[in-house]
């Protein structure tokens, strides 16, 4: 795992080998640059944790500098600016950049160390922050007592322990995202970012630069394996990546370099990769729509996740855990379920899996009454999700997008086939789809595909 990285660039050699030699005796990575040029160069390299700036330099002064990185948008790794000449009409308008902090010169190096520190810490925080809304909704943990989240649970602690990449298979909504979280808790790389990303929210025409970044001049936009460098990289839905795409990872696994759009050279990268699809990838490798060579790089380790219908007896443990995280989270009155509402629960099939039954507890806290959750209420609540599955309104639309597009997607699919008498080559004409496509995505939205070959022709 990388180590964190910390860029010095100061034209006083005695201060920046000083600097360079504490910071590698506590633990850091260090480059040194002495003018602004050189500073770029070691930018363009490798994307630095942290830059610590001189202001006065031969070439170009550090404010100059540090406007120009910030004009490229905002600045993707904090930087202290340190001078033996400031004043504060300096100091302000290098934190109206977007400088962390300002010391002067002669340092302190005990505050030095201390303004590092911070400065690492608060950017680690900025990072989590981005994506706050959506880790507070996810499962610390994976929720449930039965055997076979045990032996899950188990399985992803084995995983944690190495560096070897991950591929996690499983229906829409049984929890993937949330056992790529907690591979990452429990490995050597959890101080360092977890980035997931949707293979089908990147654009084809960006993707290349999403993932991998670009150049052009001094300007650098570091990509998203530069971005989760020394953490953990999920690339969900990763049967969705055009082949262009899948050429370029593979390229970069093999040799763990990646070069920027209209870079000239290769950068190397830190970063375990997770990847996570809805279906069996294995399959879609057989129909040559999936790369053979990334299947197998990406598929050192696998785990896969079974639908909630198969472990149904965790029911009422989810049940609790997300009555509790609502009412934590969202201010609901607290309501418990009956022993029959519980019972009917279990029973049921959750097409939907985990994040069904979320929604669920989710919408009886904020429609319903007070005391416990009785039976009837369940059975119409029910009644209800089935109904909106089954209309001309197959979601609901408080639902984040890749959501309601499966469940729309699964609703328009099943109502097709009903109307069709099961006929798949059928749907396949009525929907414009290519037919073994259409049978990936009924597997992967976890339609029961029951396939008379006689009609299907």
């Amino acid at each position: 795992m990388s180590k964190q990285y910390i860029l010095v660039v100061d034209d006083e050699p005695d201060i920046r080998e000083l600097i360079r030699d504490i910071l590698i005796d506590e633990g850091f990575e260090v480059s040194v640059a002495d003018c602004a040029n050189k500073a770029n160069e070691a930018r363009r390299a490798r994307r630095p944790d942290l830059v610590l700036l001189d202001i006065w330099m031969p070439d170009l002064d550090g404010i100059s500098l540090l406007k120009q990185w910030s004009d490229e948008g905002e600045l993707s790794f904090p930087v202290i600016m340190i001078s033996g000449h400031g004043n504060i009409e300096t100091a302000v308008e290098a934190t109206r950049l977007g400088a962390y902090d300002f010391l002067e010169k002669p340092l302190s190096m005990a505050k030095l160390l201390l303004t590092v520190q911070r400065a690492l810490d608060s950017a680690k925080l900025r990072r989590e922050n981005i994506s706050l809304r959506r880790q507070a909704e996810l499962v610390v943990e994976p929720t449930g007592r039965s055997e076979t989240l045990r032996e899950l649970r188990e399985q992803a602690k084995r995983i944690a322990k190495t560096d070897a990449r991950v591929l996690i298979t499983g229906e829409a909504g049984t929890g993937k995202e949330i056992f790529a979280r907690y591979i990452h808790q429990h490995s050597s790389r959890s101080d360092n970012p977890f980035i997931d990303v949707g293979v089908t929210s990147i654009a084809n025409e960006n993707a290349a630069v999403e993932l991998f970044g670009s150049e052009e001049g001094d300007q650098i936009y570091y990509g998203l394996l530069e971005q989760a460098n020394g953490g953990t990289l999920l690339l969900t839905e990763i049967a969705e990546m055009d082949f262009s795409m899948q050429a370029k990872l593979v390229g970069a696994i093999e040799s763990q370099s990646l070069l920027r759009v209209g870079g000239s050279a290769p950068v190397r990268f830190d970063v375990r990769i997770v990847a996570a699809n809805l279906g069996d990838l294995g399959e879609t490798v057989a129909k040559h729509q999936f790369r053979e060579d990334l299947y197998y790089q990406l598929n050192v380790l696998p785990l896969h996740i079974p639908p909630l219908r198969e472990h149904p007896e965790d029911v009422p443990e989810l049940l609790d855990y997300y009555v509790e995280h609502f009412v934590a989270s969202e201010g609901l009155p607290y309501r418990g379920f009956t022993t029959a509402a519980q019972n009917r629960l279990r029973n049921y099939g959750w097409p939907g899996n985990v994040r069904e039954l979320k929604n669920l507890v989710q919408r009886l806290l904020i429609l319903g009454g007070k005391g416990d959750i009785e039976l009837q209420e369940v059975d119409q609540a029910l009644g209800a999700a089935n109904t909106i599955n089954n209309t001309a309104s197959p979601v609901d639309f408080n639902l984040p997008l890749r959501e309601a597009r499966e469940r729309f997607e699964k609703a328009y699919l099943e109502h097709q086939l009903e109307l069709t008498d099961g006929n798949v080559g059928k749907v396949a004409q009525r929907t414009g789809m290519e037919r073994t496509h259409l049978y990936r995505k009924m597997r992967a939205l976890g339609i029961n595909i029951k396939r008379d070959v006689t009609n299907d022709e």
